[in-house]
């Protein structure tokens, strides 16, 4: 937790101090529920509001779809965006909630090459950034065998731009002693055309990077609930 997100949760835990916290009945609305994959968003996200305690969880449910648009970017949402909203225990069980899914989604891209399976990396990276309001950018990075070192960000912006330094990446693959990489960046708006800064700072970031003979394999661009991969389009 950044100190950012201290100070955030210490302002909402005073805000929040009177609301109540309900203790849920054993396998609350469970009776009324028979499958799952069929609910509306505010439902769904209502019964684990409800699992966590929620006083109020259709209200609660309604406040964070109003803020944030969508499940996805409820559970993208950073703690001081939640805690906007909702009490301090339930904003860090949403985060838990996150953080769970991305370690499901990153299994299958551990330990192993990257590159193997398009599918567990378009999942994993749909996950990681399709939900969030602003931009970011990250860097896959790998070793020898193509297999996941780190996945860092290396710049978070505004809805429509997320600041790189390509000296920045290169001397991080330095650092993590990667022999590749993989780009990757999202555009909240959904628009699933790389601009033409996009390709531009992948250029510069693939010229620096050769000249000390790491790889960048490919730059991926998240919009919506699509994976555009720059290199199927030719761009690298």
């Amino acid at each position: 937790m950044t100190a950012h997100d201290g100070n955030a949760l210490a302002e909402a835990q005073t805000r929040f101090a009177g609301a109540p916290r309900v203790t849920p009945e054993p396998f609350a609305s469970a009776s009324r529920v028979t499958r799952l994959d069929g609910l509306p968003e505010a439902d769904t996200l209502a019964l684990l509001l409800r699992r966590s305690g929620a006083a109020d969880p259709d209200a609660l449910s309604r406040a964070l779809l109003a803020r944030f648009g969508c499940v996805a970017r409820v559970l993208g949402a950073t703690l001081p965006e939640l805690l906007q909203v909702a009490p301090a225990d339930i904003a860090l069980d949403l985060q838990l909630l996150q953080e769970a899914t991305r370690r499901v989604l990153e299994f299958p891209i551990l330990r192993r090459p990257l590159l193997g399976s398009f599918s567990a990396v378009e999942a994993y990276l749909r996950h990681r950034l399709a939900g969030l309001a602003r931009e970011q950018f990250r860097v896959l990075f790998l070793d020898r065998a193509n297999q996941l070192i780190a996945d860092e960000l290396m710049g978070d912006g505004t809805v429509d731009h997320a600041p790189v330094y390509p000296r920045e990446v290169v001397r991080r693959a330095l650092e993590l002693n990667a022999s590749a990489c993989c780009l990757v960046h999202n555009h909240p708006t959904g628009n699933s055309n790389p601009s033409q800064a996009d390709i531009a700072v992948t250029r510069q970031i693939v010229e620096a990077a050769r000249a000390l003979n790491i790889s960048v394999h490919d730059h991926f661009l998240v919009a919506g609930d699509q994976v555009v991969s720059f290199r199927a389009q030719g761009l690298i």
